[in-house]
């Protein structure tokens, strides 16, 4: 897959604006998650955001979504049976054209509230486009301006979006216009949704694929690579959650952190997957390292010594 059809996005909003729950809603739609193993908040590993319903720490996973091109073209059956090339498939094999396209969809999660948005602008700093996610029964609020203000001033390509629009509190018609005031979007350029009901989620599909532009890194480059987040997993070590702006990464490059001028080898490298519990799906072309053969088992000695009197005992 090329460069062209990759796209990196984040969503922000102020808390409890449904970012998770959209965040479900694309997994769900693009395959990520067969739908018997769908769950509430499915990017929120943390307990305590599971327990409170608040996203804390950004949360990357990467989807496939296969979008129609318009170019694409079925003949009609009786224009078929009138030509002379056709096929058991009813196709015309001179006029039909597979041109359907996979995209690779790199979202990143961010949390709402003001005490982490640190973690908002790291995941800014890794995209070229944000879905800018806006409550319709609340309105534009502070961490929605914060959000937006930082995605503008970094230069992304902003998908406004309202949610919620199947609550009977919703106000779609006076959010609109308030985004119209503050940030000067037309209502064409608005998209309305609901990621509990799922109502309008392939038309953002379509949008991000659309207008979100792919990756502008030069392949064969030097490697350049920003890491956005890191984790300790007990059994993998530290790992680095890395956005590759030019190059091509693989297990024998050697790499420098620029920050501290120290260098090291990867030991695997993989990208985020969302069933499994780290978040965490090595590649192919990685090279894990095996596990030394195991010692046979012996018995242990077994001995038993007694004192001869009580007072013996220490």
């Amino acid at each position: 897959m090329t460069s062209a059809n990759i796209r990196n996005f984040a969503i922000i909003a102020h808390i409890d604006h449904g970012k998770s729950t959209l965040s479900d809603r694309l997994m769900e739609l693009t395959g990520a998650v067969p739908k018997r193993q769908m769950q509430n908040q499915l990017l929120d590993s943390n307990p305590i955001e599971r327990e409170r319903g608040v996203t804390i720490k950004l949360a990357p996973v990467t989807m496939q979504y296969k979008i129609r091109n318009p170019k694409s073209e079925i003949r009609n059956k009786s224009e078929i049976q009138n030509s002379n090339n056709q096929n058991v498939f009813e196709f015309r094999d001179s006029n039909f054209e597979f041109a359907d396209s996979t995209y690779t969809l790199n979202l990143i999660d961010t949390p709402g509230h003001v005490d982490f948005s640190y973690e908002v602008e790291r995941s800014l700093a890794a995209c070229e486009g944000a879905i800018l996610l806006v409550d319709t029964t609340q309105g534009i609020q502070a961490q929605t301006l914060a959000h937006a203000q930082k995605a503008a001033s970094l230069g992304l390509t902003v998908i406004p979006v309202l949610n919620k629009i199947d609550l009977p509190t919703a106000r779609p018609q006076t959010v609109t216009k308030e985004l119209q005031d503050i940030f000067g979007y037309r209502p064409e350029e608005i998209s309305l949704i609901s990621a509990k009901t799922g109502q309008g989620i392939g038309q953002l599909l379509d949008r991000i694929v659309k207008e979100i532009p792919p990756p502008s890194g030069l392949r064969n480059s030097s490697l350049r690579a920003l890491i956005f987040n890191s984790a300790f997993d007990p059994h993998l070590g530290v790992v680095a959650f890395i956005r590759v702006v030019d190059g091509t990464l693989n297990p024998n490059s050697q790499l420098i952190l620029l920050s501290n001028k120290v260098s090291c080898f990867p030991k695997e490298i993989g990208i985020f997957a969302s069933l499994k519990k780290s978040g965490f799906s090595p590649l192919k072309d990685s090279q894990p390292q095996p596990f030394p053969p195991a010692k046979s088992a012996t018995s242990p000695p077994v001995s038993k010594t007694w004192p001869k009197s009580a007072s013996a005992i220490p």
